[in-house]
């Protein structure tokens, strides 16, 4: 757990008084920027298809029709150029936290950005570890909400390219765990402190 001095301030402005916090940490740079790969691939095809197909075959006279049309179309090849720079931008201010209610996430392009999952609302969590982020050590924990998205988990939050990913899974599977235990507990016979959830399933019973 980090107390006291050791709390970096990147979750200062939306941590509860009496909120925890259990890990921060970052994900590393070159792994996080290629998460934009995939859509930068699209877009330079698309520009590729374009410019080879039509833009280079087109008649002199057609500029003053084709300039404002292909401003428009080739959106997909400028906008994934723009997601990289996007990518670039909110490196710095990206961060992830454990706490002992939720995780946190922070980011922003303009302006810092935070978002929140509580435990409860959390059923499914996944890690993946893509050749890039193999390279470097590090990997995605997906957590699943089963708010949106498809019909098998929903909708998905993700803390990107994160050192130990494997660690930082099972620390959030057992604070989870713990947690929601907890919550179920009836609050008239619920401790000051809950030391964790520690019976074991007895198939003899």
């Amino acid at each position: 757990m980090l107390t006291g001095q050791n709390i970096p301030p990147q979750f200062e402005a939306v941590r509860d008084q009496d909120e925890s916090m259990l890990w921060i940490g970052k994900p590393a740079f070159v792994p996080f920027l290629c998460t934009g790969i995939p859509f930068l691939a699209i877009g330079l095809a698309w520009g590729a298809i374009d410019y080879f197909g039509f833009i280079r075959h087109m008649p002199s006279g057609m500029s003053g029709f084709a300039i404002p049309f292909f401003a428009l179309h080739l959106f997909p090849f400028w906008g994934s150029i723009l997601n990289m720079v996007r990518l670039y931008l909110v490196f710095n201010n990206t961060s992830y936290a454990i706490t002992n209610r939720r995780l946190m996430m922070r980011s922003g392009f303009f302006g810092i950005d935070f978002k929140a999952i509580d435990y409860d609302k959390i059923v499914d969590l996944e890690v993946d570890i893509g050749p890039i982020e193999n390279l470097y050590g590090v990997g995605t924990i997906r957590a699943f909400t089963g708010s949106l998205g498809d019909s098998r988990r929903g909708a998905s939050d993700r803390f990107v390219a994160i050192a130990s990913p494997y660690e930082v899974f099972k620390q959030i599977k057992k604070v989870s765990v713990d947690i929601k235990t907890d919550w179920n507990y009836p609050n008239a016979l619920r401790p000051a402190e809950n030391p964790g959830y520690q019976t074991k399933y007895d198939s003899t019973r």
